[in-house]
């Protein structure tokens, strides 16, 4: 019987593989993610960062410490997702998350920046759009977290459902979006499902998306499916079989 999806990932990281699924996925992941939220490194030095445990430069080009301190923590978060991703969905996973996300950077200074747990001051998503009060964001994360672990068989769409919900509460004061992402690979990995990265080639798709959510998922669906697409490709490298691993609707088709 082949290994399927988490199989491999767990396997790779144990045995240090390099060059494979989990290394790509690893650097792949780590550079989109933080890319979509202003990064400056490049696909190069992330990949450069995973591999050496250090940074390389181009000539006078400065690369603040916290992108490079988030990255490398990122890398971090994966290793932790896939070492929880068969235990359901909890609070104190999501927590984890972030705090691991944090660890060392400017953030965790700040007299009012929680690391690893909810946010103390109001937040918005870009300029205008509201979210969840602080004192609000504990009760509405145990109803969004109860009410998804309490369905029967989690399906793409619930991972997209979900990931709106949890941006919308958006329950930390920085960093919803990198733990949001890292949630919906590691609940398609817990559920079955081929996972994805969203990649900032389709950052205006993935936004807009987010946007249009409450009147129609089309949009957000759309883009994660492609982006669906483009993992399965991946594994199908490897010698992954994902026939046995469910897919969107939209990608419910021969790739």
């Amino acid at each position: 019987m082949s290994e399927n999806i988490y199989e491999r990932l767990i396997k790779e990281k144990k045995h240090g593989c390099k060059g494979g699924l989990y290394h790509n996925t690893q650097i792949g992941f780590a550079y989109n993610s933080e890319k979509l939220e202003g990064s400056s490194l490049t696909p190069e030095q992330t990949r450069y960062l995973f591999e050496t445990r250090s940074i390389k430069l181009d000539g006078d080009v400065l690369v603040p410490k916290n992108d490079i301190t988030t990255m490398d923590n990122h890398f971090v978060m994966f290793n932790h997702m896939l070492d929880t991703a068969l235990e359901p969905l909890s609070e104190e996973i999501i927590k984890e998350f972030h705090g691991i996300l944090f660890l060392g950077t400017d953030e965790s200074r700040e007299l009012d920046f929680a690391v690893g747990d909810y946010k103390k001051i109001s937040n918005t998503i870009g300029f205008f759009i509201e979210t969840t009060e602080p004192e609000n964001v504990a009760e509405e994360m145990k109803k969004l977290i109860e009410g998804y672990n309490s369905k029967e068989k989690i399906s793409f769409e619930d991972i997209t459902d979900f990931h709106y919900a949890f941006e919308r509460i958006h329950p930390f004061q920085n960093g919803n979006g990198r733990v949001g992402r890292m949630i919906m690979f590691r609940e398609c990995l817990r559920n079955n499902i081929v996972p994805f990265v969203i990649t900032n080639d389709v950052k205006r798709f993935y936004t807009l998306g987010l946007d249009e959510y409450g009147k129609s998922p089309v949009r957000l669906r759309e883009t994660c499916a492609l982006c669906q697409d483009g993992y399965a490709r991946m594994c199908m490298k490897f010698g992954i079989d994902i026939d046995d691993w469910r897919r969107s609707a939209k990608n419910r088709r021969d790739i």
